[in-house]
């Protein structure tokens, strides 16, 4: 029985981990969420301390892993969702970094100078990294993904990886967050793998309960009108 400790409310980083374990149908205790966000405040003040600086952590009997990417690398590989060649699973983890460095830079947009303060308390940096990141940063990014998934067909390592699910994911929260700047994105082969990765049997009974909370502004991806502003 694994253990994901993250904040309750919010999908966040712990989305990538949960979107692994959904498809590989592996039982979980989501703590936030079946415990409350105290729970894991503790954990990380007590026993988790010496391994985590933040959440996501998973914990499985006596192994503990931090870092979004590392998690879901080790989930990959040991239930199937990885290449088994070296190769093919340092292209995977190689990927899914990169979607790490993406998602910290999206989080940027409305938090520029400190995660300390409020949104609020700096909308006008906001405003700066937010055009920044529609007029170059998104598109950047967005192709690198659709220029390997030229080069390899369906799948970003050639075969279903966890990797996918991370470009899954990272998508639905900029469609969300900047749907005016996705929509000018040329991106057809990573539109038709987000859409392939919810067309799948778990993940589509996954998105569709309760325990995939919807978007909202205190998480990641936030929708701000006026950071997508011209």
């Amino acid at each position: 029985m694994y253990e994901l400790f993250y904040w309750s409310g919010i999908q966040g980083r712990g989305e990538f981990v949960r979107l692994v374990l959904e498809e590989t149908a592996q039982p979980y205790v989501d703590v936030g969420r079946e415990k409350g966000d105290e729970a894991v405040a503790k954990a990380l003040d007590g026993e988790l301390a010496p391994y985590a600086f933040a959440p996501p952590v998973l914990r499985a009997s006596d192994v503990v892993i931090a870092q979004t990417a590392l998690i879901t690398r080790w989930l990959g590989e040991r239930h199937g969702l990885a290449p088994h060649d070296e190769r093919g699973r340092l292209a995977a983890a190689t990927i899914t970094m990169t979607i790490a460095d993406l998602v910290a830079e999206a989080h940027d947009t409305h938090h520029p100078i400190t995660v300390e303060e409020a949104y609020e308390k700096q909308k006008g940096s906001a405003r700066e990294r937010a055009r920044a990141f529609r007029e170059n940063r998104i598109p950047k990014f967005v192709a690198y993904l659709e220029r390997i998934l030229e080069q390899n067909g369906n799948y970003l390592v050639g075969t279903m990886s966890y990797a996918d699910l991370a470009a899954f994911q990272v998508v639905d929260g900029l469609d969300y967050a900047f749907p005016k700047a996705m929509a000018k994105q040329k991106i057809p082969k990573l539109r038709a793998l987000r859409d392939r990765m919810s067309q799948r049997p778990r993940i589509t009974t996954y998105l569709t309960s309760d325990r995939r909370l919807p978007f909202n502004e205190t998480g990641i991806f936030r929708h701000y009108p006026e950071l997508e502003a011209a």
